[in-house]
This record gives structure tokens, C-alpha cells and sequence, in this order.
């Protein structure tokens, strides 16, 4: 077989073996699934691939270097390395491109881009009550259904935010700036109180007791508050225990100008209350339409992430019909069908026509044809280093590939009975590497 026959059937192989990525979309798309036999189809994908690492390119290209008087412990730190590198590259290029939309595609890692994105909005305000005593005494486990309930206010130099006498509507929160607490009319030069900055709350005796403003609340400076509406706060105590209970420990009496910071640890109660964020489905809903708007390039370039490190393997190793990469061709192939199902679904719900979807997931298949090309021609038939370390470094990203988007998803679709087709699928492709060397 000529060289220019064998690109040819290299790029064929890339095609057949991405080609599943259609099937998988149309799946998703026109017939209705079962996500269960999906995620074990899944799982047995992950489990083959997993076995065609271990087999076709770690020990095979450890092999060739003992061939060429390298010791096992010389061997496996090449190959290790090279593995290592490659995994460490797809990371940071799976997470850039999710941080750019890409999450999207698929549930687990749209799931954990979500909640960090929810962490990352959250955290100022987190950190901002987690100095403030008077939430401090709420358990922070609790802190969320009150994040939903924050308002945002600002005042002007001078502007009063409300007099004494009036009637009670919220708790402030002074998230940036400084206010006066005046005694009685704003006017009065000796009648100020206190000086609140940052951190400190206020008006919290008008949620506790229902009476009227003690005091008149002047800002100092240009000034952001955090506002939480009365009406809220009593559903929230109404409908949480715990909440309640935390809420008649806070003594009634305090004075508002004796507010300081104290009791439980900031640092620690913020990191508990960070840890206790979820979505909720509205919320999760919302963010898929928003951050799918714009993503295509990242949902393209994170489709071709996942397939030209297998597929760079395939042509590589492709000499002739007699020696094909059997087992990684099936589990990628498997594997492709229940990711582009899932993945069509998702982005559907957040807003992609079909034919918008099917365009994406062909892109996987040009780059299948051109990564299997370029394996063939720059790293195949040879045991040169570079060569071994490139299909290395290309299967450290397939196995980074399988424990990242793979495995997850079929877990979060599946749940626990996916353990045993991920074994099976490894079992498959072991008998397929034994009967194929002991030939």
C-alpha cells in the first residue's frame, strides 16, 4: 500500500469513526431516549478506551522502547510523561473553552461551570456577610434562600434613606461606603449615633419586633446597600426551622450602634456557606440560554478537542487492514453516540435549531478525516521518540477525555449500574488485544 493510499484510508477510518456523532445527534434530536441504556452504552465506551490505552499505546509504546535497550523504569517514565502532558494539555483546553461556553454540551459540565459561576457571582456577598454579626448568628448552610432575596440600593452624599418614625420595610446591609445613624431628625448636627461601614447591618429591629424606625439613616458618602425586603425575610423564617430558631437568638435588644463583628469565625462561616450554594432548575435554565448565546465557536472547538486525540492514534497506528486500532475505534465510536444524544439535548434546551446542532457535530467529523490524516503523516509508522511520545501525549488526552466528559455523564444519566458495562467494555477490548497478539 502507498503512502498516499494510506492517508487516504487513515482519513477514512477518522470518518467512520466519527460518523457516530450524527447518529448520536439525531438521537437526541428526533427519537426519544431512554438516558439509562444511553449512559451504559457510555460507560462501556469509556471502559474500552480505557483498555485500548492501557494495551495499544502505553504497553505497546513502552514495548518499542525496550526493543531499543531502554530499561522498564526508562520506559514508563517516557510513556508516563508523555501520558501526563497530554492529559494536563486537555485540561486547561476543556476548561478555557467551557469557561467560553462549551459547558453546554453536556450536563455534568455544564452543571459544575454553573455552580462555579454561581460561587464566583455569590462570593463578594458571601464574604460581605460572612463580617457582618448580625447574619452571622443564621447557620450558613442556610445562607442561600436569603442570596435570592438580596436587593441592591445606592445613596448619594447626604440622601437619607429613611427617617425615624417611619414604617419598617427591609434590613440593610451596608455592602460599600459609609451611613450616620442620626437620633432623631437628619438636620440635628448632635444627633448622630453611629457610623456604619461595610459589613454592618441595620433596621433589623423592624423584622424582629414589627415596630417603626428608631433612628434616621443618612449616608456618609456614595454608598451601596444590600436589602433585604421584610416581607421576605418572614417567608423565609416561616417556612425554615432552623432559620427561625437562629432568629430568636438574636437579642432583641441590641442597640444599632453597638453593632461590631464577633462570635462565630468569618472565614469559616463564609467557606460553609459558599459550600452550601446549588442551583435550583430556574436558575440552571436561565444560564444555559445565556451562556449558550454567542458559544458556538467554543462548542465547536470543544467537540474537536475531544475527538482529534483518538483519532490522531487511529492513523498513527493504521499500517494496513490487518492492523487496526480495533478497540479504540470501537470505544470512540460507541462513546460518540450517547455524547452527541446527550449533547443535542442540552443544547436544545438552550435555544440551537437543528439544523444550528447538526452543523456543530459535523464538525467532529472533518476533524476526524484530518487528525487520522495527520497521525498517519507525522507520527505513524515509526519508532522514533518523537512518535512514541506524540501518541503518548495524544492518549494521556483520550484517558483525560474518558475521566472528564465520559464517565461523569454516564454516572449522572445512569447512575451506579453504569460500573458494570464501564467493566464490560474493558473486558471486551482486553479479549479483542489477547486474541488479536496471541494469533
Amino acid at each position: 500500500m502507498t503512502f498516499s493510499s494510506s492517508l487516504v484510508m487513515a482519513s477514512l477510518l477518522g470518518l467512520v469513526t466519527t460518523s457516530s456523532s450524527l447518529i448520536g445527534a439525531a438521537i437526541g434530536l428526533h427519537a426519544p431516549f431512554s438516558k439509562r441504556p444511553l449512559a451504559c452504552l457510555l460507560a462501556f465506551a469509556a471502559g474500552s478506551l480505557i483498555s485500548a490505552l492501557a494495551i495499544e499505546l502505553a504497553y505497546d509504546g513502552a514495548q518499542s522502547l525496550h526493543h531499543q535497550g531502554f530499561s522498564a523504569r526508562t520506559a514508563w517514565a517516557f510513556i508516563s510523561t508523555g501520558f501526563a502532558a497530554g492529559a494536563v494539555m486537555y485540561y486547561f483546553a476543556s476548561i478555557f473553552l467551557e469557561k467560553k461556553g462549551a459547558a453546554v454540551r453536556y450536563v455534568t459540565q455544564f452543571r459544575e461551570f454553573a455552580l462555579a459561576r454561581k460561587h464566583a457571582d455569590t462570593s463578594e456577598r458571601i464574604q460581605l456577610l460572612s463580617s457582618c454579626d448580625l447574619m452571622r448568628h443564621l447557620p450558613p448552610d442556610e445562607i442561600e434562600p436569603i442570596l435570592e432575596c438580596i436587593g441592591e440600593k445606592t445613596l448619594a452624599p447626604g440622601e437619607v434613606l429613611f427617617r425615624a418614625g417611619d414604617e419598617a420595610d427591609a434590613l440593610y446591609i451596608v455592602a460599600r461606603g459609609k451611613v450616620e445613624v442620626l437620633r432623631a431628625a437628619a438636620t440635628d448636627a448632635d444627633a448622630q449615633i453611629a457610623v456604619l461601614g461595610a459589613g454592618h447591618a441595620f433596621g433589623e429591629m423592624a423584622l424582629l419586633n414589627g415596630g417603626p424606625r428608631t433612628a434616621t439613616i443618612r449616608a456618609a458618602e456614595d454608598t451601596e446597600l444590600l436589602a433585604i425586603a421584610k416581607a421576605d425575610f418572614e417567608r423565609l423564617v416561616a417556612g425554615d426551622p432552623r432559620l427561625a430558631e437562629a432568629v430568636k437568638r438574636i437579642s432583641h435588644q441590641r442597640a444599632i450602634s453597638n453593632l461590631s463583628k464577633g462570635g462565630t469565625d468569618a472565614a469559616i462561616w463564609a467557606k460553609v456557606a459558599s459550600g452550601s450554594l446549588d442551583l435550583n432548575r430556574h436558575e440552571a435554565g436561565e444560564l444555559l440560554t445565556t451562556t449558550a448565546k454567542g458559544a458556538g465557536m467554543a462548542i465547536v472547538l470543544g467537540n474537536i478537542l475531544d475527538t482529534i486525540p483518538g483519532c490522531l492514534v487511529i492513523g498513527a497506528k493504521f499500517t494496513s487492514f490487518g492492523n487496526l486500532s480495533l478497540t479504540l475505534m470501537l470505544g470512540m465510536f460507541l462513546g460518540g453516540i450517547p455524547e452527541a444524544a446527550v449533547s443535542a439535548s442540552m443544547l436544545t434546551k438552550a435555544g440551537y435549531r437543528r439544523v444550528a446542532i447538526y452543523g456543530l457535530w459535523s464538525t467532529v467529523l472533518l476533524a476526524g478525516i484530518l487528525a487520522a490524516a495527520a497521525g498517519k503523516a507525522f507520527i505513524g509508522s515509526t519508532e522514533a521518540l518523537a512518535a512514541i511520545f506524540a501518541q503518548a501525549l495524544a492518549g494521556g488526552a483520550v484517558l483525560a477525555l474518558v475521566a472528564h466528559a465520559m464517565i461523569p455523564v454516564a454516572l449522572a444519566e445512569g447512575g451506579s449500574l453504569v460500573v458494570l458495562p464501564t467493566v464490560g467494555g474493558f473486558l471486551f477490548a482486553l479479549y479483542l488485544a489477547l486474541a488479536e497478539s496471541f494469533v
